[in-house]
């Protein structure tokens, strides 16, 4: 029989998006099962579906307590021989329950958000969380440098039970250069989910003021907006951007690859605590110049001058000027830039060797399991 796998996550569109390879590959050899509430992705997953009932976005102290005893109840039934956890809240109560049921547990902290590092009330009560719970977690993967330091610092873990991965990876198979008919327009593409501190009004500010000046450029945005976080920007705010010209809304798709062929550079400004963002290394695999932040998990795949150019944080100004440097260079500068962008995510970033490195500390945590369970069993 095989063992049970079950993949935790707070949205069906999360595992499609970011875990559906991981899944496909250990099929395979295990049985998948994904926990997660439903949505317009949840037809797409071919594997056993719970539907996990919880509010994302609230800070109600009952409405997590259900949520607690939600979780423990599902993975006592459902019997996993291991548990994937990704997000905050699962990653939270999932290492709770898992502890308490004994069944190992792996979580991926894909990024810190922008609550963590932020002062107050609530911030105060999500450190407290992770230092009371993620301790319990067998394997704690982190996606970036700075929030392994910063996590393992704050719990004083041991590095045995942490690695660094490279995001969720990106297919280098699949995010391959396509030649495009070029014409005279400069096109440059926000990608990325529609919140504000991924960028995006910095973004449609700096648009605004090339507009201004130079008539031969397109800003386009393509994207999910995201409408239960409190940061989304709304539908009014999108349509009012295209009345003024601004910019020309793509929407979202499942399929970025004809969108970023077509743009001469990616822009994600963004300031969000972000794991490794999915969108760069997918644009960076396609040879596309970026222009992006000196921020957490941005700076891990653009170097300065080499296959972009970092702005700061926040900063319309600077945005803007990087975005005039971009445009001013010639054909043969950007195309040297998308060059070493692919290269670098071969090297660096290519999903299998993500999923290898996954897959290793899975079968270890299994392995362990059983030896434990056969000792107890002996005794």
């Amino acid at each position: 029989m095989k063992k049970k796998i079950l993949f935790a996550s707070n949205t069906a569109w999360s595992l499609f998006n970011f875990r559906r390879n991981l899944m496909q590959h250990l099929a395979q050899k295990y049985e998948i099962v994904c926990l997660a509430p439903k949505d317009d992705f949840t037809e797409k997953l071919p594997y056993q579906f719970i539907d996990l009932k919880m509010n994302n976005q609230s800070t109600n102290p009952f409405q997590d307590i259900t949520l607690f005893f939600r979780l423990l109840l599902l993975f006592k039934n459902l019997k996993p021989d291991l548990i994937l956890s990704y997000t905050i809240k699962l990653n939270i109560y999932g290492s709770l329950c898992a502890h308490i049921l004994k069944i190992p547990i792996i979580i991926t902290v894909a990024g810190l958000g922008t609550t963590f590092r932020k002062k107050g009330m609530l911030a105060f009560i999500i450190r407290k969380l992770y230092q009371v719970a993620l301790p319990f977690a067998d394997y704690i993967f982190f996606q970036n440098k700075d929030d392994q330091k910063l996590i393992s610092n704050l719990l004083k873990l041991n590095n045995k039970k942490t690695g660094l991965v490279a995001g969720s990876g990106v297919n280098t198979d699949w995010f391959v250069p396509q030649s495009m008919n070029s014409d005279e327009k400069f096109r440059f593409l926000f990608l990325g989910r529609l919140l504000k501190e991924k960028g995006i009004v910095e973004y449609v500010e700096a648009a605004q003021k090339i507009l201004s000046q130079e008539k031969n450029v397109e800003f386009q945005v393509l994207g999910f907006a995201d409408v239960e976080n409190p940061t989304a920007i709304s539908q009014q705010e999108i349509e009012e951007w295209e009345k003024e010209k601004i910019i020309h809304y793509l929407g979202s798709t499942d399929d970025v690859r004809i969108f970023i062929a077509k743009a001469d550079c990616i822009v994600l400004p963004s300031y969000y605590g972000e794991g490794i963002p999915r969108s760069l290394l997918e644009a960076a695999s396609m040879e596309k110049p970026i222009i992006t932040t000196d921020n957490v998990g941005c700076r891990e795949v653009v170097i300065d001058g080499k296959n972009g150019l970092i702005c700061r944080q926040k900063n319309v100004q600077d945005l803007q000027e990087k975005m005039k440097i971009m445009m001013n260079f010639t054909a043969r500068k950007r195309h040297k830039m998308g060059k070493f962008s692919r290269k670098k995510m071969q090297k660096e970033f290519d999903e299998k060797n993500v999923i290898a490195e996954i897959e290793q500390v899975l079968e270890f945590q299994l392995k362990n399991n059983n030896d434990h369970k056969i000792l107890t069993e002996r005794k």
